[in-house]
C-alpha cells in the first residue's frame, strides 16, 4: 500500500514543493531516496535467478534499494542484521542492560534533524553524564577506575510519523573493573532512584545551556543553516515536528484523530524513573537482566526498527491514509488521517542525510577502546569466547595483524530476510528443498529480453504522472 501512495502521488506532490519554493525543491537525496524505494523488489531493475538442487524449479529475486530512509523491507531488513550483531557481537551475553531514552525540546529536535555535528554534540553531553553517574555510584561501593560501555541508536521518528529526533542508549548496567591479580570483572550497578534519573537529566540540560544549545535559546535567532540549504525540506521539517501540514488547505492544523475523545480529561501519572527538566524527557525504566538473550534480542529490534510497518497503513475509501498508532494515546486516539500529500510530507524528513552513522558505540565499546576486545568475546560465565567454532564465535587467522579478534560472522540476505519477515525466500515452493543463486542480472538489455521471454512485467516503476 506504501508503495502505491507514493508511486501515484510523488510527481504531484514533487510539483507543488517546486512551486512554493520557486523552482528550488527538495534536495536531491531526499528525491533519490523516493525513486530508490519506487525501484525496490522491481524486476526491471535487477534481479537473482535462483534454482532449486532438488526439483530444478526456478525463479527471479528482484533486489532492494537498500533504503535508510522508511522503506520497510530494507528497515527490516537491517533491523535483524543490527541487532543479531548487537546482541552476538556487541553486548556481552553476561552483563544486564538497561535502556535510557533522552528526548529533546521541539525547537532542538529540529536543529538536530539535518544538523549532524550538532546532534553529536548533544549525544556526547548526554553520554558523558551516564558514565559520571554510573562511575559516581561505584565510587560510592570503592570502586575506583571502572569503565562501562553504550550503544546508541538515533532515531528521527515519533509513534505519529512526526519528526521526533530522540536518543535510545543501551547502557551495560554497572562498570567493569581490573582486579588484584589484573582479570576484567563486572560489578552490576544498584537499580536507579528517580532522583538519579533527575540528576542526569538536569545535568544534561545544564551542560548544554553552557554549550547554547538548550533548545530554548540560541546564540543567532535569525540563523537557520537547514532554511538556507533547503526552505523546503525547512518548511516539511519544522511541520514535522509539530505534527502539523506544510501544504495545502489545512496548513498549520494537525491530521484527523479517529478515537479521539476531546472531553477526554487530562490524567498525570507517576511513570518510574521517567524524569523531565524544562523540556528535556528521560526514561530509564527498561532493563534486561543478564543472560536474557532473548528479550535483548527484542530490545535491539526495537531501537533500530524502521519508522513504518505496513501493516499500519490502512487505505480508505476517500483515498485517505489511515495510520495506526503503536499504542493508544490518552485521549483514545487510535489512528491518524493523512491526506496523500500530508502522508508524502512526513515522509520527507525521515530521510536522514547520506553517509552518516545512526548507531554509535561508547566507553568499552567503541571501536578503539582499549577493553572493548576483552568485553565483548566474553561468553555467558564470564571468560573469553574460546577458539571453538561450536559457540558461534570466529578468530582471527594467524596472519591476521590482530590476533584474538572476533569477526563477525556474514549473514547472507536471504537469511536477514528470514530473521525480519520470517519469509524463508531461498525454501524451494515446489519440494520444500534449498535454492542456490545461479546469478546476478543487472544489464538493462539482459534484464528486459529476460523478462520479455518470461512474460513478466518491464515496467521500471516511474512514478505517475
Amino acid at each position: 500500500m506504501l508503495y502505491g501512495v507514493v508511486r501515484t502521488h510523488l510527481a504531484d506532490f514533487l510539483a507543488t514543493v517546486d512551486a512554493r519554493t520557486d523552482g528550488t525543491g527538495l534536495p536531491s537525496f531526499v528525491i533519490a531516496e523516493f525513486r530508490k524505494f519506487l525501484r525496490c523488489g522491481v524486476l526491471a531493475h535487477g534481479f537473482a535467478r535462483v534454482r532449486c538442487g532438488d526439483c530444478a524449479f526456478e525463479r527471479l529475486v528482484p533486489f532492494s534499494c537498500k533504503g535508510r530512509g522508511f522503506c520497510p523491507s530494507c528497515g527490516g531488513r537491517r533491523m535483524a542484521e543490527r541487532a543479531a550483531h548487537l546482541v552476538e557481537h556487541v553486548l556481552p551475553p553476561d552483563v544486564p542492560v538497561r535502556q535510557w531514552v533522552l528526548s529533546v525540546p521541539h525547537r532542538l529536535r529540529y536543529r538536530l534533524a539535518y544538523d549532524h555535528r550538532l546532534c553529536r554534540t548533544v549525544l556526547h553531553v548526554f553520554v558523558r553524564a551516564l558514565r559520571s553517574a554510573y562511575r559516581r555510584q561505584a565510587r560510592g561501593r570503592g570502586l575506583v577506575g571502572g569503565e562501562t560501555g553504550m550503544v546508541t541508536s538515533m532515531q528521527r521518528f515519533g509513534g505519529a510519523l512526526n519528526l521526533h529526533v530522540h536518543f535510545h542508549t543501551l547502557v551495560l548496567d554497572g562498570i567493569f573493573v581490573h582486579e588484584a591479580d589484573g582479570t576484567l570483572s563486572f560489578r552490576a550497578a544498584a537499580p536507579p532512584t528517580d532522583e538519579a534519573v533527575q540528576r542526569v537529566v538536569a545535568r544534561v540540560r545544564r551542560r548544554l545551556e553552557r554549550l547554547g544549545v538548550d533548545g530554548v535559546t540560541a546564540t543567532d535567532a535569525d540563523a537557520d543553516p537547514l532554511a538556507d540549504e533547503s526552505a523546503a525540506l525547512a518548511g516539511l521539517s519544522q511541520a514535522a515536528v509539530l505534527g502539523r501540514a506544510a501544504l495545502g488547505r489545512r496548513a498549520g492544523r494537525g491530521p484527523l484523530r479517529v478515537g479521539a475523545d476531546p472531553d477526554a480529561p487530562w490524567v498525570q501519572r507517576h511513570i518510574p524513573l521517567h524524569a523531565h527538566e524544562g523540556d528535556f524527557d528521560l526514561h530509564a525504566a527498561v532493563h534486561v537482566a543478564a543472560g536474557d538473550r532473548p528479550r535483548l534480542a527484542r530490545l535491539c529490534r526495537y531501537l533500530v526498527r524502521p519508522p513504518l510497518g505496513q501493516q499500519r497503513l490502512q487505505r480508505m475509501r476517500d483515498g485517505r491514509i489511515a495510520v495506526t498508532l503503536q499504542r493508544p494515546w490518552a485521549d483514545g486516539t487510535t489512528h491518524l488521517v493523512f491526506t496523500p500529500s500530508e502522508f508524502l510530507e512526513r515522509l520527507v524528513p525521515l530521510v536522514p542525510r547520506p553517509r552518516i552513522n545512526l548507531l554509535l558505540y561508547h566507553g568499552i565499546l567503541a571501536p578503539n577502546a582499549p577493553w572493548r576486545r576483552a568485553v565483548v568475546a566474553r561468553d555467558g560465565d564470564g571468560e573469553a569466547c574460546p577458539t571453538s567454532p561450536a559457540n558461534g564465535c570466529e578468530r582471527s587467522t594467524p596472519a591476521d595483524p590482530n590476533p584474538g579478534r572476533v569477526r563477525p560472522k556474514y549473514r547472507a540476505w536471504a537469511e536477514l530476510m528470514r530473521r525480519a519477515f520470517e519469509a524463508d525466500v531461498l525454501a524451494c515452493p515446489r519440494c520444500g528443498g534449498r535454492m542456490v543463486v545461479l546469478a546476478t542480472i543487472e544489464d538493462p538489455g539482459v534484464i528486459h529480453r529476460i523478462l520479455t521471454h518470461l512474460g513478466l512485467s518491464t515496467e521500471a516503476g516511474e512514478p505517475r504522472r
